[in-house]
């Protein structure tokens, strides 16, 4: 039986890396045939079929002539021993299925609520297909009506118009609107399954669902998600009669109108795991294969419990090397909402859709950077974003780069792709050691203590609120979830009423800090050294080093990564008495490493360390 040491030199190839493949152009079997031979052959052995802006209009969304190439990649991909996701939309974001949901029904349009103006005694007038979803007055003692009607939203298509570069923009459908979900997944997911249903949960692990959102791509303002009935549900979801709230939608003078706003929008995203998530999540998993893709927004914790393989996407250079972003902010947090959410609802893996958008100005150490930033918070399973089918003419220039075989770094690509293999399998069925927990929303995660925590070698995970009313175990020991216990937990939102009792036992016992404007870093690392054993420790102290610690195989493995571009010197010390091993993600290599003793990191390298000896099994 082989040694952890010799599994990660070459792990399995279910690791590896499976990129966005466009097909954006005519197509060919036997150059389908020939690119997926030419991935197999720089270490991908998988990849996700993206139809793409592109496509001629003999190649519509789902039609028998688009999938007869699909015959033909998964074939090739079967008798090569690779793997093949498939992704719900013609092109994004999903829910539309390319404008037949609503060619199919046009009740089932995306909808909104608008106000408009009243004046006393005046009763609203509404056009076909519209609702009134209440009357109110604002402050001042205004009247406005509440106005439920259709909106004017598209998703991006496949075809360009008359050569591009305007495309076709297909309706969007209406995601919180139940009937509209389950027409879409008629069309595209039992379709699927009618012809490769005996591949799912093998050569087919999953289908990607791709941003979501209750509006799609709205081409107006001023207006907000909704859809015939939702005030009830909204009303339902929070807990209380939102109706008097409803101005402060639109006017901020309203009192407490931010908070209202949070409300509603926690509420629209709740709603959305009911008549969204939800309804695929069961699909999947009634029909044997994985749900994997990513929310629309980088800390919709909430969404991801419905996912097989939760995801998220580092894309438009939201997150850079050397840059506030890659800690401060919505998307510094994407990272750690996928790999908490796989951690605390018992997935196996988690997966970052990562360099979309960053532009032909993308270097090679920008993607191998991008990529030790997911590893260092746990990711698991990468999808680059994109192998392009052609780069002719305008294709080029959609949404670049190709990260793949049109790029500048083919010819090393394999080196990339196996070193990807090798840390994603070392995050996976490994236990993450870890006592430290954030509280965060469904739909709202806070950076800045997070940000603390990274630069002081003090790693932690997000925990959802819910979680301390549905299924975790609260005692004066802290939270118990999932096999993990979180000796310090951080809260730094007014919490939910519903957890008043698990925040008053854990704040009785010393286990939680409430986090605010006024909390400096050092009392937060004060706080949780006092309760969980410091993992990490750098004389010089740094900022710029991230720290995790996974047990595998018999090993405690540590990834240590300088996040910054200077070097890092000085001493580093892991909590252990066992001898080490310095084990390099580039060949798998390993030498034997000094605790404790002087270290260089260069900027931006990701170094790992385990327990043992070499020759141990």
């Amino acid at each position: 039986m082989p040694s952890t040491l010799d599994t990660f030199a070459d792990p399995p190839t279910e690791f590896s890396v499976l990129p966005f493949w466009f097909w954006n152009d005519d197509l060919d079997a036997d150059e389908i045939r020939r690119q997926i031979g030419d991935f197999e052959a720089h270490g991908v052995h998988g990849f996700l079929i993206h139809p793409r802006v592109g496509l001629p209009r003999s190649l519509g969304w789902m039609s028998d002539a688009l999938m007869g190439f699909y015959d033909a990649a998964i074939e090739e991909a079967a008798r090569r021993g690779m793997q093949v996701l498939l992704y719900d939309e013609g092109m994004y974001p999903s829910g539309s299925s390319a404008g037949q949901v609503v060619e199919e029904n046009p009740a089932y349009q995306t909808r909104c609520l608008e106000t408009r103006a009243l004046a006393e005694g005046e009763e609203p007038t509404l056009r076909a297909d519209e609702t009134l979803a209440a009357v109110v007055r604002r402050r001042g003692g205004e009247r406005l009506a509440v106005v439920d009607r259709k909106m004017n939203a598209y998703i991006r298509g496949l075809h360009y118009i008359d050569g591009g570069p305007e495309e076709d923009e297909p309706p969007a459908g209406d995601l919180l609107n139940p009937e509209a979900v389950a027409c879409f997944i008629r069309l595209v997911y039992d379709k699927f399954y009618e012809r490769y249903g005996a591949h799912f949960g093998g050569l087919i692990p999953a289908i990607f669902t791709d941003e979501p959102s209750p509006v799609g791509k709205p081409r107006e303002r001023g207006v907000w998600p909704g859809t015939t009935g939702i005030l009830a549900h909204v009303n339902r979801l929070l807990g209380y009669d939102f109706t008097p709230r409803l101005a402060a939608l639109w006017h901020d003078d309203e009192p407490d109108a931010e908070r209202y706003r949070a409300d509603y929008e926690r509420a629209i995203a709740l709603r959305m795991e009911e008549t969204w998530y939800q309804a695929l999540y069961e699909w999947c998993t009634e029909h044997g294969i994985a749900l994997t893709g990513h929310p629309a927004k980088a800390d919709d914790l909430g969404a991801e419990r419905y996912f097989h393989i939760p995801g998220q996407d580092l894309v438009w250079r939201w997150v850079l090397p050397d840059d506030p972003t890659a800690l401060e902010g919505a998307q510094s947090t994407q990272g750690k909402c996928g790999s908490s959410a796989m951690i605390h609802t018992g997935r196996r893996r988690n997966a970052n859709e990562l360099c979309g958008a960053y532009g032909h100005e993308l270097t090679w150490e920008e993607m191998n950077w991008l990529a030790d930033w997911c590893f260092v918070r746990g990711t698991n399973m990468l999808i680059p974003h994109a192998f392009y089918y052609s780069v002719r003419g305008i294709r080029r220039d959609e949404r670049p780069p190709d990260v793949g075989p049109n790029s500048a770094w083919w010819g090393r690509y394999k080196r990339y792709a196996d070193r990807c293999r090798r840390l994603c399998w070392l995050n996976t069925d490994s236990r993450h050691v870890c006592g430290a927990a954030i509280l965060g929303r469904v739909d709202w995660l806070p950076w800045e203590p997070a940000k603390a925590l990274f630069q002081g070698q003090r790693d932690f995970n997000y925990l959802e609120e819910r979680h301390l009313w549905e299924d975790a175990v609260v005692d004066e020991r802290g939270v118990h979830l999932a096999g993990m216990r979180y000796a310090a937990v951080v809260a730094a939102h007014e919490p939910d009423a519903r957890s008043a009792q698990a925040l008053e036992r854990l704040e009785g016992a010393g286990r939680l800090l409430r986090y605010g404007p006024e909390t400096a870093a050092p009392e937060l690392l004060e706080f949780v050294d006092g309760l969980v054993a410091v993992d990490v420790r750098v004389e010089p102290a740094t900022k710029a080093l991230r720290a995790r610690h996974v047990q595998k195989g018999g090993r405690d493995w540590w990834m240590l990564f300088n996040e910054e571009g200077e070097s890092l010197t000085g001493r580093i010390q892991l909590r252990t008495e066992e001898p080490l091993l310095l084990v390099d993600p580039w060949t798998g290599q390993s030498e034997p490493w000094e605790n404790g003793g002087r270290v260089r990191l260069d900027g931006h390298q990701l170094a790992v360390v385990c327990t043992g000896r070499a020759d141990a099994a």
